[in-house]
C-alpha cells in the first residue's frame, strides 16, 4: 500500500522508501487529493509556545497563521485515514475542538464526533535527543500500543561535566547543543517513530 507522507523534510526520513509518497513544500503538501492514507507533519510553528515569534522578537505573528497546513492536514487524515502529528499542548487542538489526550498515553476519543482518536507519547522514547512531547490524531487505522510516561532525560557526557547534572537536566538537551544544529535535531523524527506512524497509515480501513 502507497502512504502519503504530508507536510515532511526535504530529503528527510521520508524520502527513497518503498510505497511512500512524500510531499515536501515544493509540492505543496495542502494540495493533496487522495488516494492513499496519510502521515501527516503539518507546521507548528504558529501553534506553540511562540507562536507569536520569539521571546526577542514577540508578537510579530498571529495564532494559527499557517496558511491552512493543519486545516489541509486534518481534513485530508480525515478523508483518507491516517495520523497527524503534532506538539504536545498544540494550540490547533483546541482551535479544531479536539479533545486534549491524557499524558498517561492511551488513545481516547477525539470527542468531535468524527471517530478520530487521540494519543500522548514522548518520541524520547523512540530515540529523540529531546523528550519531545507529541500528540496524534488518528482516524481509520488500527491504533498500536505506544510506550507510556515520562522517557528518561538523554544526557551527554560532555554537558553533565561542563554545566553539572543539576544544570544540564534543567536546562535540557537541545539548549546543550550547538545552536546551529538545534533546528533540524528538533523537528526530526526518529525512525522508529517514522515507522510507526507509517505502520498506522498502512493499516487504514481497519479502524473505521
Amino acid at each position: 500500500m502507497t502512504i502519503a507522507a504530508l507536510f515532511v523534510e526535504p530529503g528527510g526520513c521520508y524520502f527513497g522508501l518503498p510505497d511512500v509518497e512524500p510531499w515536501d513544500a515544493t509540492r505543496d503538501a495542502r494540495r493533496y487529493a487522495g488516494p492513499h492514507p496519510v502521515v501527516a507533519h503539518p507546521p507548528c510553528a504558529r501553534w506553540g509556545r511562540y507562536w507569536h515569534g520569539s521571546p526577542s522578537r514577540p508578537h510579530q505573528y498571529r495564532l494559527g497563521d499557517d496558511d491552512g497546513c493543519f486545516a489541509a492536514a486534518l481534513a485530508a487524515v480525515r478523508k483518507w485515514g491516517g495520523v497527524l502529528e503534532h506538539p504536545a499542548y498544540s494550540r490547533a487542538w483546541r482551535e479544531f475542538g479536539i479533545v486534549w489526550p491524557p499524558d498517561t498515553g492511551e488513545w481516547v476519543s477525539a470527542g468531535i464526533g468524527d471517530g478520530g482518536w487521540v494519543c500522548h507519547v514522548e518520541q524520547a522514547h523512540y530515540g529523540h535527543l529531546a523528550r519531545k512531547p507529541t500528540w496524534l490524531y488518528a482516524i481509520g487505522v488500527e491504533l498500536p500500543p505506544v510506550i507510556r510516561g515520562r522517557a528518561p532525560q538523554r544526557l551527554p557526557a560532555y554537558a553533565v561535566e561542563r554545566y553539572g547534572r543539576a544544570k544540564a537536566s534543567r536546562i535540557g538537551m537541545m539548549a546543550v547543543i550547538g545552536s546551529g544544529k538545534k533546528p533540524g535535531l528538533r523537528a526530526a523524527t526518529p525512525l522508529p517513530f517514522r515507522d510507526l506512524l507509517l505502520s498506522m497509515a498502512a493499516s487504514a480501513g481497519a479502524g473505521r
